[in-house]
């Protein structure tokens, strides 16, 4: 290396800065799908199976992409993978204009959408576990901001647009704003230091785990020979679960117990602004307590929050859940990344994170076709609310559970 990771600006600050915004703009698209549930519900008088369905689609593609994304951010890097990334959801988007019947919904959405909206989280946080020891939780919290303030800002967005100009040209807007932001600003991406002629920030600062540094930890096949990994799968795979049936319902529901369109989306807009703080603050417990004792804190907050949901009957308590469940939501996502790092080195950081969200995003896929299902028979979310809530507590079990792997 002809730098040190010390020097007085690291490069790797750009790469979370422009990771932070790929994610806001990718995420904070994917988040906004709730709000278009009316629209297409008075449109063509589909169900909310059919319509959560295209995202279920969506998110199982996303997970099974992942594998792929992981290993060529392994060998290639995030740059090209962004770029290709970017064309294909500016695709998607725009196609998603031209919509009128139901597998069109589904290959516009579910299929182009979903592979775009794959390769960002298993690229880009792997990217920024290879470029960072030191603060490398408060790093790949940052960039998991996007997805916060892309949570917090594009569902009001969306919804302005739809009033302004409807649902089509809305789409339209949202394939332009993709392609062009996504490509311009992958350019700067760069797959690990050493690229730059740097080292990882903090690779030689007193206490730095070895299990962090590039070249060091377990291959895809030794992680996968490991109860923790399973455990890991397990855990997350409730996560997605609750988490993706909570923002694709929180907005009809909302909607069902009499808000305006504008306030149903202020519920899911508060779920990403507290997703925000929960991130920063998780990320940087994350560095001083441990990632695994971080995680139980968020499993915590969590159950407090779907405790309340089972009772919030009011607007008022559907905001107050929406900042309390937002702040673990964030810390979630915040946390994922290191913990593949930490348990499994970084050797294989992106196959192995791929696979993980292939294995976990079936619960994303899972939940929201489930949720509305349950609420098409119903006519009710309170048992598939109930439902979020089991799942939260066995995701609780399983992260107190889980152990470092002993040293081989």
């Amino acid at each position: 290396m002809t730098k040190n990771s010390n020097h007085k600006f690291f490069y790797g600050y750009i790469v979370v800065i422009a990771s932070f915004f790929i994610i806001f703009v990718m995420h904070g698209m994917h988040s906004a799908y709730g709000v278009f549930f009316n629209p297409l519900q008075t449109e063509f008088g589909w169900n909310r199976t059919t319509i959560s369905g295209a995202h279920s689609l969506a998110f199982f593609l996303e997970g099974l992409s992942a594998i792929v994304v992981g290993r060529l951010t392994d060998r290639f890097g995030p740059r090209i993978i962004m770029v290709a990334c970017g064309f294909i959801l500016g695709l998607g988007y725009s196609l998603m204009s031209q919509v009128n019947t139901v597998w069109q919904l589904y290959f516009f959405y579910g299929v182009i959408v979903g592979l775009g909206t794959g390769s960002g989280n298993v690229s880009l946080l792997s990217t920024t576990a290879r470029w960072f020891i030191k603060r490398l939780g408060m790093m790949s919290g940052i960039v998991k901001v996007g997805t916060g303030a892309g949570l917090f800002i594009m569902p009001l967005v969306a919804t302005w647009l739809i009033s302004s100009y409807g649902w089509r040209d809305s789409y339209v807007f949202l394939g332009i704003i993709s392609m062009i932001g996504i490509v311009s600003v992958a350019q700067v991406l760069r797959r690990d230091p050493s690229q730059k002629g740097l080292e990882p920030y903090g690779a030689h600062e007193q206490g730095a785990s070895s299990s962090y540094l590039a070249g060091e930890g377990l291959t895809l096949r030794e992680a996968m020979y490991t109860k923790q990994f399973w455990m890991f799968c397990a855990m997350y795979f409730m996560v997605w679960y609750f988490a993706i049936s909570m923002t694709l319902h929180i907005v009809p529901h909302a909607l069902d117990i009499g808000a305006s369109a504008a306030r149903a989306a202020g519920v899911l807009s508060t779920i990403g602004g507290a997703s925000i703080l929960g991130r920063l603050v998780m990320g940087g417990t994350g560095d001083r307590v441990g990632i695994r004792r971080a995680l139980v804190i968020c499993f915590l907050i969590l159950i407090i929050a779907l405790s309340w949901l089972q009772l919030a009957k009011e607007l008022w308590a559907l905001y107050l859940f929406a900042a309390i469940y937002g702040f673990s939501h964030g810390g979630f996502f915040a946390l994922v990344s290191p913990l593949v790092a930490e348990l499994f080195g970084t050797r294989s950081h992106g196959v192995i994170f791929g696979t993980v969200l292939f294995i976990t995003q079936i619960g994303g896929a899972i939940g929201p076709a489930v949720t509305g299902y349950i609420f098409d028979i119903t006519r009710s979310y309170q048992l598939a609310f109930l439902i979020l809530l089991v799942a939260g507590m066995v995701g609780f079990m399983l992260s107190i559970l889980l152990r470092p792997i002993r040293a081989r």
